[in-house]
């Protein structure tokens, strides 16, 4: 389980560092527009992101 975890966790960065690695500028302007989101559209979003994983996670195992 911690393994998985560890492995879950690394993947998740891995993914998270392609965008600003491959395309900064288009990274930072995508960043600029989410600030400028009210908190009731990031937590939708947060929501959005959440109930995605769990389906992932279901669906795959």
């Amino acid at each position: 389980m911690k393994t998985s975890f560890l492995m879950a966790l690394g993947l998740m960065l891995v993914i998270e560092g392609l965008l600003p690695l491959l395309m900064p500028q288009a990274w930072r302007e995508n960043f600029k527009r989410l600030i400028s989101l009210k908190d009731g559209q990031l937590r939708f979003i947060g929501l959005i992101s959440v109930l995605g994983g769990f389906l992932l996670m279901f669906l795959g195992r």
